[in-house]
């Protein structure tokens, strides 16, 4: 599937620009499976947790549920239900995906809803809310994603708590990813992650969440301390 241009990404990058802590999650760490699903629903109000697709549970435009992934999967469905972990895509679900032929695909694949929405990430929040009937308001979701600029922000914009993942494939397994996003992954990375004054100030102003008060207070971090993080970086293209 080819996507088509962000327009919403491109139209919130001026309030990124003036508020760059909105692209800061709260979380971040190596895959979805390094999450602590049952501390999101017990003590940060979490009622539904959305996942990106593509690098987050699965290779780029691939369906198959990538091996790394597997477990955090399988952990928010026990923790949550199947009627409470959902896929939001800025390929599948959306226009670029007539007759949503790759969201059928999708869930028969890997088992859980895909989001129809109109407007891409960081947009789509109406589409988001609807389908959640138990989630009264965006602070109880978690957003699970590999891109800052439209995972993180549409999170953050709204209130959600924001985990941050690294992108799961790197190298050849990596061909199929879109290229402007990998290129667009690695900048917001560097600026984010990499050990300068603007990268820690930004990271200084991240947004408090309605309930969770912080990883000390309450760990949400299940990462081996053998997996690569920040240091990471600079190769996961």
């Amino acid at each position: 599937m080819v996507q088509s241009v962000n327009i919403k990404a491109l139209t919130t990058l001026a309030s990124v620009v003036r508020r760059p802590y909105l692209a800061a999650p709260h979380v971040f760490l190596p895959t979805v499976s390094d999450v602590n699903y049952p501390a999101l629903r017990d003590h940060c109000g979490i009622k539904a947790v959305i996942f990106d697709k593509d690098n987050t549970l699965t290779a780029p435009y691939e369906n198959s549920l990538h091996p790394r992934a597997k477990f955090g999967l399988q952990s928010a469905l026990d923790t949550f239900g199947i009627a409470n972990v959902a896929i939001v895509s800025n390929s599948a679900g959306t226009d670029d995906d007539p007759g949503f032929v790759d969201g059928k695909e999708i869930e028969d694949a890997l088992g859980i809803a895909v989001v129809k929405h109109r407007e891409k990430k960081p947009g789509g929040l109406d589409e988001v809310m609807g389908h959640f009937p138990n989630v009264d308001d965006p602070s109880q979701l978690c957003m699970v994603g590999d891109r800052l600029l439209t995972d993180i922000v549409f999170g953050n914009l709204h209130g959600m708590l924001t985990v941050h993942v690294l992108p799961l494939c790197t190298g050849k397994e990596n061909e199929n990813d879109n290229k402007v996003a990998k290129v667009v992954r690695t900048v917001e990375n560097k600026i984010m992650y990499t050990d300068w004054w603007g990268g820690r100030k930004i990271r200084s102003y991240t947004l408090d969440h309605k309930v969770w008060k912080g990883e000390y207070e309450c760990p949400l971090v299940l990462a081996d301390e053998n997996e690569p993080l920040l240091g990471d970086l600079e190769t996961k293209n």
